[in-house]
């Protein structure tokens, strides 16, 4: 079995654009600092690595939030983002500081940039995680793992969404996830914590880019963003025959109608309202599932809602597994009630 002794500490890959770092890695730095305290005797460091033009100054929010240090990678080439120099860069920080794991966002530059990098250092990758842990006391097989290698068990949706797996990459350094915004809490920044900051100049292996983007053009994005809202109504099938009364739920409660996938494949709903496994992770105070089963694929994007409120006639329904309350019956038949009880309420 392989040993590791020159890795350690986890890093994250603090995605930013137009130098403004992205609310995932703040999440990601938060599960590392975790990790790292739930396993003190590895003396593990949260490290940021920021990569970009000009964002040096930024490195100060990202120890905010709670890393030990940050390696910032400084350069023109990086402005906007490039498989070629961005693989570039992080490459060289890999084999210069070797860090035990490195964590990503499963954004889309990150499903870019992950797998990338994984095949040029020949390490392993778990792709969209919804689960990560620090492994003690581990056996594969016959093979007992000990506990300063730090062995990362990474959880993700298997076949399908039907099974979820843990993954472990024990024969490879670093061990890689990348994990999809909104699974992890982002914690509140506390600018008095330091820490060090380590700028570092990689040694380009092309200074010539093989692509060359001529033009960038912002996408016009319609709408609300599901993922900010603090009340979602979810649509599932159940609930395709009375959308209007969801959407009168959702204006009621000043929040914004979701949809599972099987709405949005019928043609009720917008792909940029669904939540789940191919959808959004979404984290409201308040998740409102009207007509969802409550497969495993849609419940992986929604069950860190503060408090869940499941309408279902079925009441073997998975949904009222991972709901704080439950309403047996269809949809026409309680959400009547449910809008017409708000209603006195917010008029008394």
């Amino acid at each position: 079995m392989a040993t590791f002794p020159d890795y350690k500490d986890i890093y994250v890959f603090v995605e930013q654009k137009g130098s403004q770092p992205a609310e995932v890695g703040y999440e990601l730095i938060n599960k590392a600092r975790q990790l790292v305290e739930s396993a003190p005797e590895l003396g593990y460091k949260v490290v940021g690595v920021l990569l970009g033009d000009n964002v040096k100054d930024k490195a100060a929010d990202v120890i905010a939030h709670g890393a030990d240090e940050v390696i910032v990678v400084d350069d023109p080439k990086l402005k906007d983002y490039s498989t070629q120099f961005y693989t570039d860069a992080l490459v060289q920080v890999i084999e210069k500081f070797k860090p035990s794991s490195l964590l990503t966002g499963a954004t889309v530059l990150g499903r870019d940039l992950a797998p990338r990098v994984a095949a040029r250092i020949d390490a392993g990758l778990t792709a969209d995680a919804t689960g990560i842990e620090i492994g003690k006391d581990i056996k594969l097989g016959v093979k007992e793992i000990p506990n300063e290698d730090a062995l990362l068990l990474v959880t993700r949706p298997t076949f399908g969404g039907n099974l979820f797996g843990t993954i472990v990459c024990p024969n490879t350094r670093p061990q890689m996830a990348t994990i999809r915004p909104k699974v992890f809490d982002m914690a509140k920044p506390d600018y008095s914590r330091t820490g060090e900051v380590i700028e570092f100049a990689p040694q380009w292996n092309s200074t010539e880019p093989e692509v060359e983007v001529l033009e960038s053009v912002a996408k016009e994005v319609g709408g609300i963003d599901i993922t900010k809202a603090d009340v979602l109504v979810g649509a599932g099938r159940g609930a395709e025959g009375c959308l209007d009364l969801v959407k009168e739920l959702a204006e009621l409660l000043g929040g914004e109608v979701s949809a599972t996938r099987a709405a949005v494949e019928d043609g009720f709903m917008p792909k940029e309202v669904q939540v789940g496994q191919t959808g959004k992770t979404v984290r409201p105070n308040l998740y409102i599932a009207c007509g969802i089963s409550g497969a495993v694929q849609h419940v992986a994007g929604m069950e860190k809602s503060d408090y869940i409120i499941a309408i279902n006639r079925d009441p073997e329904a998975e949904i009222f597994t991972v709901a704080n309350e439950g309403y047996i019956g269809t949809c026409e038949e309680v959400l009547p009630v449910l809008i017409e009880e708000i209603k006195k309420i917010k008029a008394a």
